[in-house]
């Protein structure tokens, strides 16, 4: 049989589910996923197999109204993932009753010559007919090729979603091994499954401008790894929150990481945190460097 391969985007506002649509497509995680809004910074790539077809998914953060730098360049790397993509999945919060938000959007959406896929997720918890209405009007805004209703939570859709996709990806060599699930570095993605956790332990305490920033990555000699972590805080105030009573909670967010990434990696894991304050951090040209945004003024 023929292999094939291609690009597919993955578009949607914060909160839409698409970290969770593309861990499922791929069939484990590879990107974290948060209550916290505008949880995805980086433009990662998820890599799922369909029979003699790889689906390269861009993950991109979700595109919003950019006030920082950090936020401009991650709407930036959010439209820039749909450049040459051999298709475009817009992925809509099916519950949500106001769409107002995804104007700008589906404005930018209408003219792009990428075969464009209306994805309307966390359906299982929605009403038919309203998701029918939905899936008219959004349509008829954005010229949507076609519509899929889907719950990426449960899985309910996502099969027959991954087939199609499958289907349209073109006559080519795979583009990457076929045990490789996403081009993240174990580095970055033992920072991000630490950030995951300090959002997940932290949501209500902790505004979204804090994140993990990799330090050491140690193979020992043992088979074991020795990771160190910087938790970068804006504010001296946030520093208990993070720490808890006794340091109970970056204890607690430590061995939470520590034994997932032990999962991952099949291998023990020395984790190794600490808590720096830096109130412009997001200013800081190495983050963008770390996690692949490209710095913009």
């Amino acid at each position: 049989m023929t292999e094939k391969c291609g690009l597919v985007a993955v578009l949607g506002a914060p909160n839409a589910g698409k970290s969770t649509l593309v861990n499922s497509l791929v069939g484990q995680k590879v990107a974290i996923v948060s209550a916290k809004a505008q949880t995805t910074r980086a433009r990662l790539m998820g890599i799922a197999l369909a029979g003699e077809t790889q689906i390269i998914l861009a993950d991109t953060p979700g595109l919003f109204e950019p006030k920082r730098r950090l936020d401009r360049a991650m709407v930036s790397a959010a439209w820039d993932g749909a450049q040459e993509a051999d298709a475009i999945l817009l992925v809509v919060d099916a519950r949500k009753k106001k769409r107002d938000y995804l104007e700008p959007i589906l404005a930018s959406l209408k003219d792009r010559p990428e075969r464009k896929i209306l994805v309307l997720n966390k359906v299982d918890s929605t009403p038919k007919e309203p998701l029918l209405i939905m899936a008219e009007e959004l349509s008829a805004d954005a010229a949507f090729d076609e519509v899929f209703f889907i719950s990426a939570l449960t899985g309910d859709g996502v099969s027959e979603l991954k087939q199609r996709l499958a289907d349209l990806m073109p006559e080519t060599a795979w583009h990457y091994p076929a045990d490789q699930v996403s081009d993240a570095s174990e580095r970055l993605l033992a920072a991000e499954i630490t950030r995951e956790q300090l959002y997940r332990q932290l949501h209500d305490e902790l505004p979204y401008d804090s994140t993990v920033r990799p330090e050491k990555y140690i193979h020992r000699k043992d088979g074991s790894i020795e990771i160190h972590q910087q938790i970068v805080i804006s504010r001296e105030s946030q520093r208990p929150i993070v720490l808890g009573k006794g340091g109970a909670k970056i204890k607690a967010i430590g061995e939470a990481s520590r034994k997932e990434l032990g999962e991952l990696l099949e291998t023990r894991v020395h984790l190794f945190l600490h808590v720096k304050v830096d109130e412009r951090w997001a200013d800081a040209r190495e983050i963008y460097e770390e996690i692949g945004l490209e710095w913009v003024k």
